[in-house]
């Protein structure tokens, strides 16, 4: 094997050709002419070791010493001259040279014409009477003095330029802050180019594309009038129906196209398809935001040329140097008697033609590293376009990228365009979707669907979805559903399949931006009569949504200030010819203008502020056809005037607000069919002698406020049915609450109650009588009276015994008796048993 001897050791050139090595799998980031300059290098490599070795084992000079005057016959010296001038040697006689065939051959070739002047005819040639040592010490004395310095040195600059070669090629996959990148990429790469998903996605969406060129040609006559068809930018292969007018997107996914089912993808397949997806979304925004590794790459492209422009100047300079005849003149005529010698160079031969060849190869070298620069700096190599794999692969989202991630993805294109358009499917999100949407359907089937239907407070059947991936193909197979609710869903999608869906009439999308097909949407605009949506951002809700013309109750519940008001879409309200109930709960501070549009139909509507002040409310005197009116939590301070313009208001709710007069409520009596007042969890501290006007009330709420009395002019209001005054300060029941002979309901729960007044029993009408957490300490026993009382509240008071009388409340059960167990004792045994005598069969009867 050859060997060189660098420093004291020899290297094989198995061990130097190792600079040259990289990883098996960066091949694939080598392009054409990088694998050329490897060849190139490790040939440059093999001659400048086989130079070297050469050199170190058969470079030698022969010299033979020249007489000054051989031109002029006289002076050709006698023997015995010749012997004074030059010594015996050391020691005397004529000289036996040792090697007979190492100076034969030289003196031979030398020409003497005037020896045949001499009279010696034998032996043939010049006998210059030097020993053999001398001649030793001649040929090392002129290699160093005759020999041209790069005679002497060729093979190891040889040697030491290609190995900066070699290390310049390589440099970007060994320097760290680019190694760690490229050997993620290359993992990666691997990684996306053997994964069964690739093989699957490419092959599946080339088939739908197929299908849906046909739904194209075959659907396009059937569009309704006002919708069209356009295609989103960047898209030539997806079309998207939208409104002409408002320019409204649907999905773009087809309705009913009958495509070959996806073969399910092994778990395992999956779940590493769906590592894929991260890391390559991650390993983007980690390089996509530099260049560092193209200006490593441009850099030593760049000293390689430098390199070979530099090695190809001074080699052809001195490639003429190399000799096979030199003249010698060392110092050492005092040593040997000759001042000029004539040397031979058996290495001169070798080493031209060996130099020829190196320059050839460097040549050669350049030329590749001239086409390399040409090729970085003739395009944006920090730009990379995925558009025909867009086109191929139909997967129009696939987006293009920049700085080193586009560098990398141009190399590997010099290696196989194959990696970039299997790596490309992983950049898109409707792949991802699609594997999504693949594990979603093969995890969440029929049988596992149906175990989560449950029946809600209305007795209607409801699947909640939470958290998934996407809407699981067989939830429209549940065609019994009535509520469905799809909560931290970001990829929900409404297919047409939802036709099936007969008896669904509400959904609800909880941060969750659905996408609807165009069929989906007609059957939703048809039979979807509820809609909760609940935001963050505007932007959140559904452009589809303002489009349901045959929507009777819509829930918007998000960010609505006056910021985002000019964003909303709610000026697209006066579509919703058939909306009755309006559901805001945001943080708004004037009542949006656009709503007012909606007055003409609008019955109920909700305004839940969160605690931001609601300000302006001029636009609610609008609302003429408004019954219900729920303003909470909007820091009103007291009743808004507007609302006594509502004259179709019926009821009116107040709640969480920071009202502490209500002396306004005397205009309530122009509103002939408010009968319903909510002014409960507010600041009230008294209730006004004008409360009697409005004497069409029947339910009034004043629980949670600072009220320390009832003005008896609130008695007056006789159609009055329900009474909530808890929570408050109250001291006296005034005994004009005997004149509430339709009462049924009285709370005065938590308040300061000393003596319920016998009148009080007088309302026979009474269900539900709630007297709990007050200062009671005794309890009338006309109580009895109460014959249709259903729940009696008196725990927390200071009472010692109940009446015995509650066992004539015929209705009263003990479920509904709320008191301290030692008072419930305390009534006689046949009482007790009349009040649980019941409640123990219907429980039985339960069991």
């Amino acid at each position: 094997m050859p060997m060189t001897l660098i420093g004291d050791r020899m290297f094989t050139l198995t061990e130097v050709a190792s600079l040259n090595d990289i990883q098996p799998t960066y091949r694939i980031l080598k392009p054409w002419w990088d694998v050329f300059m490897d060849y190139l290098g490790v040939v440059m490599l093999m001659l400048a070791i086989f130079a070297g070795t050469m050199q170190l084992t058969k470079d030698q000079v022969f010299c033979l010493p020249v007489l000054e005057s051989w031109e002029d016959p006289n002076s050709i010296p006698t023997e015995r001259q010749q012997e004074k001038a030059f010594g015996s040697g050391g020691g005397g006689g004529h000289v036996t040279l040792a090697s007979k065939e190492q100076t034969d051959s030289v003196v031979h070739q030398i020409h003497f014409p005037h020896l045949s002047a001499v009279s010696h005819p034998q032996p043939m040639g010049l006998r210059t009477n030097l020993d053999f040592q001398q001649y030793v010490f001649v040929n090392q004395m002129c290699y160093h003095v005759a020999l041209p310095w790069y005679s002497k040195y060729f093979p190891y600059l040889a040697l030491i330029h290609t190995i900066v070669l070699m290390v310049s090629s390589n440099f970007w996959f060994k320097y760290p802050k680019t190694s760690s990148k490229i050997e993620h990429f290359v993992s990666i790469l691997a990684k996306c180019f053997e994964s069964p998903w690739t093989t699957k996605a490419l092959s599946e969406t080339a088939c739908e594309d197929s299908e849906e060129n046909k739904q194209r040609l075959t659907g396009a006559s059937t569009l309704p009038k006002h919708l069209s068809t356009s295609s989103e930018e960047g898209s030539p292969n997806q079309s998207t129906p939208m409104l002409a007018k408002s320019s409204i997107k649907f999905s773009a996914e087809k309705p009913v196209i009958d495509v070959p089912s996806m073969t399910i993808l092994d778990k395992k397949d999956g779940e590493q398809a769906k590592a894929l997806f991260e890391k390559v979304r991650k390993f983007r925004a980690h390089v996509e935001d530099s260049d560092l590794i193209y200006k490593f790459y441009v850099a030593q492209s760049i000293i390689k040329t430098v390199k070979f422009i530099l090695i190809l100047c001074y080699t052809m300079t001195f490639v003429t140097s190399i000799n096979f005849d030199h003249d010698c003149k060392p110092d050492i005529k005092h040593l040997t008697g000759y001042t000029k010698f004539k040397c031979t160079h058996n290495m001169a031969f070798m080493l031209k033609k060996l130099l020829v060849s190196y320059i050839v190869l460097i040549f050669v070298y350049g030329l590749v590293c001239i086409y390399t620069l040409f090729w970085l700096f003739r395009r944006p190599l920090k730009e990379y376009s995925f558009e025909k794999v867009r086109e191929e692969s139909s997967f129009s989202d696939i987006p293009d990228v920049k700085n080193d991630f586009a560098f990398l993805l141009h190399m590997v294109d010099q290696y196989d365009q194959l990696y970039s358009k299997r790596f490309g499917v992983f950049l898109s999100e409707v792949s991802e979707n699609k594997l999504r949407e693949i594990s979603l359907n093969h995890e969440w089937t029929f049988e596992k669907l149906r175990q989560h239907v449950t029946c809600n407070a209305q007795e209607k059947l409801e699947l909640h979805l939470f958290m998934l991936s996407g809407v699981p193909d067989a939830v429209f197979d549940l065609t019994d559903l009535e509520v469905l609710k799809l909560e931290l869903i970001p990829e929900a999608r409404i297919t047409a399949k939802i036709s099936q869906m007969i008896n669904l009439h509400e959904l609800h999308f909880y941060h969750c931006p659905a996408k609807v097909e165009q069929t989906a949407f007609s059957c939703l605009r048809d039979h979807l009569r509820c809609l909760h949506v609940k935001f963050t951002d505007v932007a959140e809700i559904p452009t589809w949504v303002y489009m349901l013309k045959n929507l009777r109750e819509l829930y918007l519940v998000g960010n609505l200030n006056s910021e985002n008001n000019k964003m909303i879409g709610l000026e697209s309200l006066r579509d919703l010819r058939h909306l009755k109930i309006l559901h805001l709960k945001s943080n708004l501070t004037k009542i949006p203008t656009n709503i007012t549009d909606l007055s003409p139909h609008l019955i109920k509507l909700v305004v839940h502020n969160d605690g931001t002040k609601l300000v302006v409310l001029n636009s609610l005197k609008k609302m003429m056809n408004l019954a219900e009116l729920e303003l909470h939590n909007c820091e009103l301070e007291r009743i808004p005037h507007a609302i006594f313009s509502l004259t179709s208001l019926q009821e009116l709710d107040l709640k969480s607000n920071h009202i502490r007069t209500i002396e306004e409520v005397i205009s309530f009596q122009h509103l002939k069919r408010l009968n319903c007042l909510k002014l409960w969890h507010n600041k009230i501290i008294s209730i006004p002698l004008s409360i009697s006007h409005v004497k069409n009330l029947e339910f009034l709420y004043l629980s949670h406020n600072k009220l320390e009395t009832l003005p008896t002019t609130l008695f007056n209001i006789l159609k009055l049915r329900y009474l909530d005054v808890s929570h408050n300060s109250i001291v006296v029941i005034p005994p004009d609450v005997g004149f509430l002979q339709n009462l049924q309901h009285f709370a005065i729960t938590g308040n300061k109650v000393e003596v319920v007044p016998k009148q009080m029993f007088k309302c026979t009408k009474l269900r539900t009588l709630s007297l709990g957490h007050n200062c009671i300490t005794s309890l009338s026993e006309k109580i009895g009276q109460l014959l249709q009382l259903t729940y009696l509240e008196l725990k927390g008071n200071c009472l010692d015994r109940l009446p015995a009388q509650l066992g004539q409340c015929r209705l009263l059960r003990r479920n509904g008796l709320i008191v301290e167990d030692h008072l419930f004792d305390s009534l006689p045994l046949e009482v007790k048993e009349s009040i649980s005598q019941e409640t123990n069969a219907t429980f039985a009867n339960g069991v």
